[in-house]
């Protein structure tokens, strides 16, 4: 009894000196917006659109704003998607993203932006290298690759980020050049079925500045080429035309890693977005890559029509 009693007080001198353990953490309530801020688009599918020509072209381009604004309205009257329009690539992020202005205390953003993981799909209408860091390169590529998410390329898609190889490879193809500058030519649909070409037939006639790609990365053996120029309607013996098998592809789609990847060179001018062929497959296009459907089928170029 002694022996218990002198070890309590041993025990108890001990713990004196030391400060009582601190009170258990009140776990905190999850931070709701107020009434009438809630997330207008939750359970609506979502496009990024990027349309940032600040590394590139400045004047050549100037269909870009009509070309977004028309996306963007495809969206909403169909209810296929909710479009957001940015001119930069500061949401092309896994991480976090804030405001840079110094209009709120701290002189920071008190509400965090979006990012990759918000979105189903993005819409690239760029031009030149980008402001892109190595990391949200990446980010986007996995975001493609591993979440299956989709990528849509309009126009100066492929002039964009030569210097990064991985991009051409996700796109399918790299700009060259446009040998007849804007002009009318014949298309040729490859792939009748696919629901993006509905409004298109073999031997319609299109205005528009039309592509050309370098040889590689392009190649059917990846991609799955939609509609391509009739060579018959164009001439072969232009001074930039580089190809020698003739094959001019218009839109293409493909797979990349898990995700779904659509590309048309249509849209210079503001009259190919105001044309119901050009609208049509846009809108088709984008519920592909947001939605899936209808696998790629890469085929070798068709001979004889």
């Amino acid at each position: 009894m002694i022996r218990r009693t002198l070890c309590t007080l041993a025990l108890a001198t001990a713990l004196m000196g030391q400060a009582p353990p601190p009170p258990a953490a009140t776990p905190q309530p999850e931070r709701k917006p107020p009434p009438g801020y809630q997330d207008p688009y939750a359970g609506k599918k979502r496009l990024l659109i990027i349309a940032d020509l600040s590394t590139g072209n400045q004047s050549a381009h100037m269909a870009v704003s009509h070309a977004v604004a028309v996306i963007e309205q495809l969206g909403r009257q169909s209810g296929a998607y909710v479009a957001f329009i940015r001119t930069d690539t500061d949401w092309i992020t896994k991480g976090e993203t804030w405001g840079k202005g110094n209009y709120a205390k701290g002189g920071r953003s008190q509400a965090r932006g979006k990012n990759l993981d918000y979105f189903d799909a993005v819409l690239f209408y760029t031009n030149g290298e980008t402001n892109m860091t190595a990391e949200q390169k990446q980010d986007l590529l996995d975001y493609i690759a591993k979440d299956g998410k989709g990528f849509i390329g309009v126009h100066t898609a492929t002039a964009t980020a030569y210097g990064w190889p991985e991009y051409g490879e996700m796109l399918g193809g790299v700009f060259d050049n446009h040998p007849w500058m804007i002009a009318e030519a014949k298309v040729i649909v490859e792939r009748p079925d696919f629901p993006a070409m509905k409004g298109w037939k073999t031997g319609m006639v299109f205005r528009d500045e039309h592509y050309q790609m370098r040889p590689a990365p392009y190649s059917r053996d990846k991609v799955d080429v939609l509609a391509r120029l009739d060579p018959a309607s164009v001439d072969l013996k232009a001074p930039m035309v580089h190809r020698t098998d003739a094959d001019f592809p218009v839109a293409w789609i493909k797979s990349y890693g898990a995700g779904r990847v659509f590309y048309t060179g249509l849209g210079h001018t503001d009259a190919a977005w105001d044309d119901p062929r050009v609208r049509t497959m846009t809108l088709e296009a984008i519920k592909w890559a947001i939605g899936g459907g209808q696998a790629p089928r890469p085929h070798p170029l068709p001979r004889g029509n």
